[in-house]
Order: structure tokens, then C-alpha cells, then sequence
């Protein structure tokens, strides 16, 4: 992080950090009991194996997630599910602890809390040393255990308390399922012999491909009579629909966008005119914020910057499109940069913008810069007295140095300072931030660098273009009532029918149309063939049908053709080959029957069932370690890509052979990784009922 970006208000996490050790002493007190929420509600939100999950325990897991991931990008949206399937795996999980008596006593909990690994070290770690200081935290727990803050103690027992605790128990759970890794040794040899085991043989092969796909055609009995077969396969735990739709744009059109256009060429002139560029673009308003200082070429993002590297000073280039925008780019200035600079500073901070709380008054803060500047000067010594006063926490420990960083990754003044003076200058800069002691250690390679300034208006769509657009979804939808009448006027109006499939009840987003909670949930109050009202989703509005209800268990036909029609199909090829193609009993005779050539396959491995030419077929690869086809010509057998007949030559062993110790190490490494499979198998055994889709 850069220096501005790495300061914290430090006052304010000592006092959360002595109230949190205080607040954990006070549970301590009581083992690790969890204590009560701060609220319930008898909105059930889910079941897990007959324990409910309390809509209001949800929504405050719900809400710490959203404090901990919104900043970085996540979407409510996106942690309902996350939320949901914590909650799930705390209950499957807690049940089986409970079952193997697995707990986590007080003494360990305290050597988690006060450990080398502590939840608590950002709160009490030397920021000279970086070592956590134990003896402090637990001084605190002693001063300040009579806290009874109830709000506090729900909250650093959810942060601190309960993680360490389910992280505890569940590296227990873990180890155990990992210690219980074995290999016998029937195993050891059976493996030790597979993985030896090599054959060659002659093979006639008729690929599926031989056989037009017109003459094996599958019919859904077909389909339903595999999938009864392969339940395991083809069972669906949960419901999904299906929907066909049309879309309406309601993009802008050519008029809207002429309109835009019209208006970035009106502001043509006034923008070159003008002499205070920022003052101009806050009155006329732009999509790209201004930056008042400069960038070389190769740090501009902008796909045009050949171009815009060549307007004179005091020009503008434009109208062009840049994304959804008409920009107009002026060249404001142009100056001769480095493209990174090392430097080291002390930074005097005064305020944290990121909280808008005042670490100390700005005269206070003027006047203390101030005094280290005079030390300075004197001969003090840097490091020393940056280790001492600096409130940058990213940079202190090192003398206050951050090496070579590029253009713009620092708050404006500090960066221009920097990167618009050379080297050894020495100064006080006011940022945001505070005051900041600034000396200038080095720089690289100089280029030009370029102050532009962007009056950036977006093409949107008008409110006739999107009242169009609406009209039109709505006469559709009105004189669409059933899946029929539908499909006919789409095919009159020429407009293409989409498709969403496998929609589930507490999906957020619906393939090819994107975030669309609302849609989802009408597919689920709705029948089949049943017609929707217009969504608008995104820039155009959706008409939507339902196609199909696909319950839960075993897959219908529709759903599973797409995977199960290539295997029907080649068993009906196989039959067809093998009764009209293979005649005889030799390979010769096969040969001629089929017009295939005999082939070879030399040293094929058991436990890589690959033919060169042909593909993966471990069937084939596996009969022909059958020693009574040695010297004679299988019966044909159908493969996975074609019907083979097979004449073994020889088996054997390789001549390396892997070692038992080898094989036992593997094996047991697969069975710990295995391990971590276990939660979800304890998932698919428990019995979930899920709401969520009634309160979201």
C-alpha cells in the first residue's frame, strides 16, 4: 500500500483493542459458553437435521459479512448464499462434534487467544519489534475484566470467540478423519501390481462415428430407461425450472445518442477556452473525475492515448466514444517526469479521510513537522526520529523508505512534490492526511508526462426510447396468454425466442439476462405456460414464459438428453456394428468383415488405459489383461468411441516396478486429501429445508 493509504487511526484501535481484551475476559469467565443473542426471530429462515436457523441470527451473520466483503466488491447477493452455507456447515459440523465429544476447554482457548498465532496481534503487536505482546493483552483482560458492555460482547465474541473456537474444533474433526488414513497391505500389493502391469495386443476397431447418427435415434423411453439404471448419476437434490423469453431494447438509439453528441459539441469551444479547467468540468459535470496532475504514456489506461499524447497544450481532441461516454480530452500540460521515485518520509498525521476523524489539531501538527524539519537540518538523525513520530505504519519500521513507486499511486500534493523535484530535495507537504517531512532518495528513467483533463457526458437512453420499449414488451406480453399463442407471436413479430434453463428458487442472477431476483421469483410462483408481465433488466425488458418445472429426483428426459443421448446413441451403434459388420471369430476374419485394418497397441499400462490413435478405453484397456484372451480374438466389445475386438499378445510387469514404501505414501496422501471431502458428504447425508426464497 501506498504511504497515504496505509495510515490508521491509532488511538482508536488501542481503545477497541483494550475493550476487546476486556470484553473476552469477561466470557472467559464462563468457559466457552456462547451466551444469548442480542435479538431472535421466530422467522424461520432454514432447517438443518431438525435445528432451526433463526432468520435474525441470519441477518446479523449476513450483515458482519457484508462489513467485511462490501468494501472489496462482494454483493449482498452473492453473500445470502455464502451466509447460507456457513450457517449449514456450522450445524452438520457442530452435530458431529458433539457425537466424538470434541471440545474446546478454557485452557485452550487462552493459549489461542495469547498464542503466536492470536486473533488479537493487530491490536497489541511492537510496532518495532513485530512481536506480539502477550504479557500486554493479558495485563489488559486483568485491568478492564469487569466490562459488561453487552453490544461489545456480542460483537468480539462473533469476530474473536466463535471463529476460534469452530476453527479449533474443526481442525480437530479434520486431523482426526486424517489419522484414520490406511492402507492394507492387500491393498499395497493390488495396487503395486496395476501399476506394473503392461500388455500389448492386436485389436479390429469400427469407430461410432462409422454409423450416421440418423439411423440410432433415442427416443425419451430410451433416455428414462438409462437414467433409472444410473440413479446416482441423474438425481437432482433440488428443483430448477425452465423459461423461454423475448427481450425489448432499451438501449439509447440513434437519437439519444445524437442528442449526447450534440450536447459534448456545444461545450467544444468553452472547454478550450477556459482557463480553469476543474471549475468548468464541476459546473458542466463529467463521468471522469478530474486528476490535476500528470501521467506518462504507458500509465494512461485509455485506448486512444497514441492520439491524445499529441494534442497541443490548450487544445481539445473530440467528441469521441469511450465506453458508454462522448469525451472531449484536453491537454492541459505536459512536463518531463520520472516514471518512479524512492523516497522516505515522516508523516505528522492530523486527520484519517477514511473516517473523518481528527487524529490531532492541525496547528499541532504544523507545528510538530516543524520541529522535526529544524532537528533535521541540525543533524538529527532520520530513522531515529521517524521511528519515533512518524504515523505511517507502512513505513516507519524501514526508516520511513518506500522504494521506487509510479506515477499516481500517491495522494496528489505528495506525488507532485515528489515526482517534480529532484533528487535530494528535502520539504514539508500538506496532504489530506497531515504533514509529511519529505526527502527524495531517487529516480528513474525521465519521459513525458501529460495533465489532461476529460468532460466525459454517458449516452443514455431517453425516456421515450424506454417507455417504447416497455409499451412494446407490454402488448406482446397481453396478447401472449399461454406458451402457444407466445411462440406465435414471436414468430410474427420476428423477434428470437431465448432460453434459461435449470433456474434454482434462491437464484439471484438467470443465465444470458444477469442479476434479476425479481424474475426469478415469478418463475416460482408461476405454472407452466404461464406468460410474465415486462422486467426490465439491465437496458432492455424481458417477456418470459415458463417452460418447465424439472422436480426434484430423477432427471426427466428434456434434462438429461443433452449427456445421455451420445450414450444411448453408441449402444444402439454398437448393437447395429456388431450384428451387421463383425462376422467370424478371428481378427483376420473381423478384418474383412469390417474393411478395418488389424492394429497394435504395444506396453499399455493398466493404470493408463490410453490408445494411441484412439483415445481413452479402459474397458478395451482392461480386457486385454484378461489371460484367456491370449492368443485368441475377444468377442467384440463395445467401447467407449467404437466396437473392438482384441487379441492379447503378452501381459507383464514393467521392469522399474514402483516400491510398496512409494505406493503406501501415495495412497495414504490420497485418502488425507480425501479427508477433506468429508463436510461435503456430511451436507449431502443431512436434511436441509431452506426458506430463504420466502424473505429474499
Amino acid at each position: 500500500m501506498s504511504v497515504i493509504q496505509s495510515i490508521r487511526d491509532k488511538g482508536a484501535w488501542i481503545v477497541f483493542g483494550i475493550i476487546a481484551l476486556a470484553l473476552i475476559a469477561f466470557i472467559l469467565q464462563d468457559g466457552v459458553g456462547r451466551g444469548g443473542r442480542a435479538f431472535s426471530n421466530t422467522s424461520v429462515i432454514g432447517k438443518v437435521n431438525g435445528k432451526n436457523i433463526e432468520r435474525g441470527d441470519f441477518e446479523e451473520q449476513l450483515a458482519m459479512q457484508e462489513r467485511m466483503y462490501g468494501p472489496q466488491g462482494a454483493q449482498r447477493e452473492q453473500l445470502i448464499g455464502s451466509t447460507w452455507n456457513q450457517a449449514v456447515e456450522k450445524i452438520v459440523l457442530n452435530q458431529e462434534y458433539e457425537k466424538l465429544g470434541l471440545q474446546v476447554s478454557p485452557k485452550e482457548l487462552t493459549d489461542i487467544l495469547f498464542g503466536e498465532n492470536s486473533p488479537l496481534r493487530n491490536e497489541f503487536t511492537d510496532p518495532n519489534t513485530g512481536q506480539f505482546m502477550a504479557n500486554n493483552a493479558r495485563e489488559a483482560f486483568a485491568q478492564i475484566k469487569k466490562s459488561k458492555n453487552a453490544e461489545q460482547i456480542k460483537m468480539i465474541n462473533s469476530v474473536y470467540i466463535e471463529p476460534s473456537i469452530e476453527q479449533t474444533l474443526r481442525n480437530k474433526y479434520q486431523n482426526l478423519l486424517m489419522q484414520a488414513a490406511y492402507a492394507p497391505k492387500w491393498m499395497l500389493e493390488k495396487q503395486q501390481a496395476d501399476n506394473n502391469a503392461v500388455t500389448s495386443f492386436s485389436y479390429v476397431y469400427v469407430p461410432y462415428a462409422a454409423v450416421s447418427d440418423s439411423s440410432a435415434k433415442v427416443s425419451d423411453e430410451e433416455i428414462n430407461a438409462y437414467v433409472k439404471k444410473h440413479p446416482n448419476e441423474y438425481t437432482k437434490l433440488e428443483e430448477t425450472r425452465n423459461i423461454a423469453y423475448v427481450t425489448y431494447s432499451s438501449a439509447p438509439s440513434s437519437s439519444d445518442s445524437a442528442a449526447v453528441l450534440n450536447q459534448v459539441l456545444a461545450l467544444k469551444n468553452e472547454f478550450a477556452a477556459t482557463s480553469n479547467v476543474e471549475a468548468f468540468l464541476n459546473k458542466n459535470s463529467t463521468e471522469v473525475p478530474y486528476y490535476n496532475s500528470y501521467f506518462s504514456k504507458t500509465r494512461m489506461q485509455q485506448l486512444n492515448k497514441d492520439s491524445l499524447v499529441r494534442i497541443p497544450v490548450g487544445t481539445v481532441y473530440g467528441p469521441y466514444v469511450d465506453g458508454s461516454n462522448y469525451v472531449l480530452a484536453k491537454m492541459v500540460g505536459v512536463k518531463q517526469w520520472p516514471d518512479s521515485v524512492k523516497v522516505r518520509h515522516i508523516l505528522v498525521a492530523t486527520s484519517d479521510p477514511r473516517s473523518g476523524q481528527q487524529v490531532r489539531p492541525d496547528s499541532l501538527g504544523k507545528k510538530l513537522i516543524d520541529s522535526i524539519q529544524t532537528a533535521i537540518k541540525g543533524g538529527a538523525d532520520f530513522g531515529a526520529l521517524c521511528t519515533k513520530y512518524s504515523d505511517d505504519g507502512g513505513s516507519k519500521n524501514n526508516g520511513g523508505v518506500y522504494e521506487f513507486f509510479p506515477q499516481g499511486q500517491m495522494v496528489i500534493p505528495f506525488n507532485d512534490y515528489v515526482f517534480d523535484n529532484p533528487v535530494g530535495s528535502k520539504g514539508v507537504v500538506k496532504t489530506d492526511y497531515g504533514y509529511h517531512y519529505v526527502e527524495i532518495l531517487g529516480q528513474k528513467n525521465s519521459a513525458p508526462a501529460y495533465k489532461i483533463a476529460y468532460l466525459a457526458k454517458p449516452i443514455f437512453a431517453s425516456n421515450e426510447t424506454v417507455s417504447a420499449a416497455n409499451t412494446a414488451a407490454s402488448q406482446f406480453a397481453v396478447a401472449s396468454k399461454d406458451a402457444k399463442k407466445f411462440n406465435a407471436n414471436a414468430l410474427k413479430d420476428g423477434r428470437q425466442v431465448l432460453n434459461a434453463n435449470d433456474i434454482k428458487q434462491n437464484d439471484f442472477a438467470v443465465t444470458g439476462l444477469g442479476q434479476s431476483r425479481q424474475l426469478v421469483r415469478w418463475v416460482y410462483e408461476h405454472k407452466t405456460g404461464e406468460v410474465s408481465e415486462p422486467f426490465e433488466i439491465g437496458d432492455r425488458f424481458v417477456v418470459a414464459v415458463v417452460s418447465a418445472v424439472n422436480k426434484a429426483g430423477l432427471a426427466s428426459a428434456a434434462e438429461a438428453r443433452p449427456t445421455v443421448e451420445t450414450i444411448v446413441r453408441n449402444e444402439k451403434k454398437a448393437k447395429q456394428i456388431i450384428d451387421t459388420k463383425f462376422k467370424g471369430n478371428t481378427l483376420e476374419a473381423y478384418a474383412s468383415s469390417t474393411g478395418a485394418p488389424v492394429l497394435r497397441a504395444d506396453s499399455l499400462s493398466f493404470t493408463a488405459p490410453f490408445i494411441t490413435g484412439v483415445g481413452s478405453e479402459p474397458k478395451i484397456v482392461g480386457a486385454a489383461f484378461n489371460k484367456t484372451l491370449v492368443g485368441k480374438a475377444s468377442e467384440p466389445i463395445a467401447g467407449a468411441t467404437g466396437v473392438f475386438s482384441i487379441k492379447v499378445e503378452s501381459t507383464g510387469a514393467k521392469t522399474e516396478a514402483v516400491d510398496q514404501a512409494t505406493i503406501k505414501q501415495s495412497l495414504i496422501q490420497s485418502a488425507k486429501m480425501a479427508s477433506y471431502r468429508g463436510l461435503d458428504a456430511l451436507k449431502k447425508a443431512a436434511t436441509i429445508k431452506d426458506n430463504r426464497a420466502k424473505f429474499y
